[in-house]
């Protein structure tokens, strides 16, 4: 009954938040983290099971233990416990072979970035490497001159990423054939935990007291945006995502809702 009533508060806040319209996402118990990107939605418990949306239901996707999990043009890919990047091949996660990542985004043009344990370097893949891997031999990744704790990619408007004092940077362009770096660009404004870029270029970002915020101003001259719009929610956020017009929410209490605008 707690765990009813908590939906029912959340939700009825959110109804009223900017247009945005939110349902209960098909239920998936103890949720931690949500990726949705090529019309897929995958997700993580706090048991470190990834899972995959059908319908209304959710399906274990392979057998490995993730930790985080992402989905992309270049695949599906994610972390383990040991902060080991994983790529699903033939229906199970094979481990890649090379440098140690603690999280990996997929939502570029074919490239694959990660951020490394401990140190948190920013790395990309490039995408012969990503789109062609099979679990058979290593890869090489590129530095892209950036510490960074989390790390999102997007088709349009570049990459974007939060680093170790929860400031925001932007990169416009991350070549997914050479992972050559326009540049980084400051985002100023709120401090960010992590922050996601949906394939139309739209971005989302969960600040460091738990709310959630959208980024407006975004175009092609303007890749940083200009401001912060907050989307008020009743509960704190844990994690976000954001795909084809959908928003996927997951609360620090492990309820997983989606919106519409």
């Amino acid at each position: 009954m707690k765990v009813v009533a908590a939906f029912l508060l959340v939700l009825g806040c959110l109804a009223v938040s900017h247009a945005w319209r939110c349902t209960e996402a098909p239920r998936l118990y103890n949720a931690k983290q949500v990726d949705a990107g090529v019309g897929m939605v995958v997700a993580t418990d706090i048991y470190k099971r990834a899972y995959f949306l059908s319908g209304r239901n959710w399906y274990r996707l392979g057998t490995t233990a993730l930790k985080h999990v992402t989905v992309g043009p270049s695949g599906t890919w994610g972390t383990s416990a040991s902060n080991r990047a994983h790529k699903l091949v033939a229906g199970n996660f094979k481990q890649v072979n090379g440098l140690t990542m603690q999280q990996v985004d997929a939502g570029g043009n074919g490239q694959v970035v990660g951020v490394r344990p401990s140190n948190f370097l920013a790395y990309c893949l490039r995408e012969a490497y990503a789109l062609h891997y099979t679990g058979v031999g290593g890869v090489g990744w590129t530095y892209l001159a950036r510490r960074l704790k989390y790390f999102s990619c997007g088709p349009r408007f570049g990459c974007w990423g939060v680093d170790t004092t929860s400031r925001v940077y932007v990169s416009r362009a991350i070549s997914p054939t050479t992972c050559r770096n326009s540049g980084w660009i400051a985002v100023s404004g709120l401090g960010m935990k992590m922050v996601e870029v949906g394939t139309d270029g739209s971005v989302f970002g969960v600040s460091t007291a738990g709310k959630l915020y959208q980024r407006y101003g975004i175009s092609a001259r303007r890749p940083q945006g200009t401001g912060w719009r907050l989307v008020p929610m009743c509960m704190t956020i844990q994690h976000v995502s954001y795909d084809l017009r959908q928003l996927w929410v997951v609360t620090t209490s492990r309820l997983l809702m989606t919106c519409v605008h």
